[in-house]
């Protein structure tokens, strides 16, 4: 199943930042396939700004509905105001591989539980809304040889249904091909393997 993601190089930072009753609320958003790209914005937003009132934090290091590499902090804001709606945003949103960051400078007046929630938000709302986003698909390695004269017509194949030739390993007797196979797709090389006249061996199982 194809998902959106955030179109960010690594390590690249999506920035937005409100004011509510003279507090800031600077959001960071960044793709994260893995919870050590969340570290990495959260150490990157502490380090930009060292006397921030608080970095709250959240994250989803998967697909939308992830149950498990996912993670929220209130970073000393009351409880449940600021960690948790900033995840509920990002796990509505439906994008998925996301970390969010809120730095907030206390501007000088309380904002009051619900006001702290709807400001952490609102942060993070609009800095989806311009966010720019990728399709992925998960993917698994697939492997199979085909002989020389076979290769490039292989290739064409995969390429006409953007499925990546991710290695190829050359031998005397043909070329092994390792390509991305949708993890979600049924493995189906029979119109392939006819182009070839049957000069396809595939070396993992379907």
């Amino acid at each position: 199943m194809a998902y959106p993601i955030p179109d960010l190089a690594p390590d690249a930072v999506h920035r937005h930042e409100i004011e509510i009753e003279r507090s800031r609320f600077i959001a960071w958003l960044c793709h994260a396939p893995d919870s050590a790209a969340f570290e990495r914005l959260l150490n990157a937003a502490r380090a930009h700004y060292p006397d921030a009132s608080h970095h709250c934090s959240a994250f989803i290091a998967g697909p939308p509905g992830e149950q498990t590499a996912i993670g929220f902090s209130d970073d000393g804001e009351p409880g449940g105001t600021a960690g948790r709606p900033m995840f509920q945003v990002l796990d509505g949103s439906g994008i998925g591989q996301i970390g969010c960051v809120v730095t907030r400078y206390f501007g000088g007046t309380k904002l009051g539980t619900g006001g702290l929630v709807r400001a952490y938000s609102r942060a993070v709302q609009q800095a989806l809304a311009d966010l720019p986003l990728a399709s992925f698909t998960a993917r698994r390695p697939l492997r199979l040889r085909v002989d020389f004269a076979g290769e490039a017509e292989a290739r064409g194949w995969f390429d006409e249904r953007a499925v990546p030739v991710e290695q190829a390993d050359y031998a005397a007797d043909g070329v092994v091909l390792t390509v991305g196979w949708p993890s979600e797709s049924p493995v189906e090389l029979a119109e392939l393997e006819s182009r070839l006249k049957g000069r396809l061996s595939l070396l993992d199982a379907p």
